[in-house]
């Protein structure tokens, strides 16, 4: 089976930090999940925490090219924010929902767990987001220390300070480049 790719990304919530929200370039960050979808579902498996506002996105990307969204699409949701599910998690069968602890850090802490050490990976990209984003690079990078870990400074947020914050062992093409398809095209490699 190939290696899967994981997707972290969020838009932020202007209600909340403003270090993410300033930053944030929310075209960048729909274009990339767009582009990142589109690339990735006609080859392998795309795994993410099931954000409100990026569900939708990749529902309707793996909808308009045909993919049976059944075999591609593995979509993560802790059971703490069940009254907030997107509608459009209806048209994936593969929900891995995730028992929900006492606090919502608590619950989200077992959900990235079993993100990070249920499937084998080729890469994780990092798209815009908030604390969260910043969480599963971190926890990404330990259990997968040899994948690839991109995160997408043109979407700024959580991304551009994580760019910044390891941009010695990045492609500066990260920080620059806004054509996402071709940007994954030359970055990751499925094998």
């Amino acid at each position: 089976m190939k290696q899967a790719i994981f997707l972290s990304a969020s838009v932020p919530d202007p209600r909340r930090n403003a270090i993410y929200y300033q930053t944030a370039d929310v075209t960048a960050i729909r274009e990339a999940v767009i582009a990142l979808a589109t690339f990735i579902l006609p080859k392998t498996t795309l795994i993410w925490g099931g954000h409100p506002a990026i569900t939708p996105m990749i529902r309707a990307v793996a909808e308009s090219i045909g993919i049976n969204v059944q075999e591609r699409i593995i979509l993560y949701q802790s059971l703490f924010f069940k009254a907030n599910f997107p509608k459009d998690n209806k048209s994936f069968a593969k929900i891995r929902r995730i028992p929900q602890l006492e606090t919502e850090s608590e619950s989200l802490a077992i959900m990235r767990q079993k993100m990070f050490s249920e499937h084998s990976y080729a890469a994780a990209v990092f798209i815009g987001g908030m604390e969260g984003v910043e969480v599963e690079f971190n926890l990404f990078r330990q259990f997968h220390p040899h994948a690839l870990a991109l995160p997408l400074a043109t979407t700024g947020a959580a991304a551009k300070i994580l760019y910044d914050q390891n941009r010695e062992s990045l492609p500066e093409s990260l920080s620059n480049e806004y054509s996402y398809f071709s940007l994954f095209r030359r970055l990751i490699q499925i094998g």
